[in-house]
């Protein structure tokens, strides 16, 4: 009996360190990767996006396309060093494509400071919620079918809107986006300290498009709110 006691706490402790593996290669590489997300949105500032007025449906969806392509390339590659150069790439083109938001940004007259706060607010939701699902190990793996219906739903009312160009509803969809990627981050982190993901550079590819989505919706409800074009 007692080889058997020892086996399993060997077991044990081999998974609770591949998990803290996980985990540390997961923050890295995310820290990481926002070095070429601020590398392309600072070549994105500076990026003509004409095409996008002359093609305001056509334009985003074509973009789409070639995000949920890298997507695939990212998860294909995940098990080699190519997964890290894969996902800098795209979350260098993530950065890039925030250019015209960060350029209508700035024609605000206080947009540089609205940027910085949907920054600082995004880095905050993201330590409190990532440092609460840490320190209580608690499993958020309940939400996640709540999360999926949630994103599904969000992202049908985001291509119709794409049509209609309803502003009310745009902040509509922010607001709601806010609190599903909020959501994201606490089932993505959850996920990865339960052993739920095992693979860091898919950990962390989950994690970049949570904190993503969560900066550029609330910008967006930040411009709505509180931009000044004075």
């Amino acid at each position: 009996m007692q080889p058997e006691l020892q086996y399993r706490a060997q077991s044990t402790t081999t998974i609770a360190d591949e998990q803290n593996k996980v985990v540390r290669n997961t923050y890295l590489l995310l820290a990481v990767s926002m070095v070429p997300t601020v590398i392309g949105a600072l070549i994105g500032v500076n990026t003509s996006f004409a095409w996008l007025a002359q093609h305001p449906i056509a334009g985003p969806l074509g973009m789409l396309a070639v995000m949920i392509g890298c997507l695939f390339g990212v998860s294909a590659l995940r098990n080699s060093v190519w997964g890290i150069a894969a996902m800098l790439g795209f979350t260098f083109l993530m950065g890039w494509w925030l250019g015209p938001m960060l350029q209508y940004a700035l024609h605000f007259r206080n947009g540089g400071q609205l940027i910085g706060l949907a920054a600082g607010a995004t880095g905050a939701i993201f330590f409190g919620l990532s440092s609460y699902v840490t320190i209580t190990k608690k499993d958020f793996s309940f939400i996640g079918k709540f999360l999926f219906v949630g994103l599904i739903v969000l992202v049908l009312a985001s291509l119709a809107n794409l049509f209609f160009q309803v502003p009310a509803a745009s902040l509509t969809l922010s607001a709601i986006a806010v609190v599903i990627f909020a959501g994201y981050i606490l089932y993505d982190v959850s996920a990865i300290i339960h052993g739920g993901e095992t693979n860091y550079i898919m950990a962390t590819l989950r994690i970049y498009i949570d904190i993503y989505n969560l900066f550029v919706n609330l910008l967006s409800l930040l411009l709505a709110f509180a931009g000044n074009r004075d």
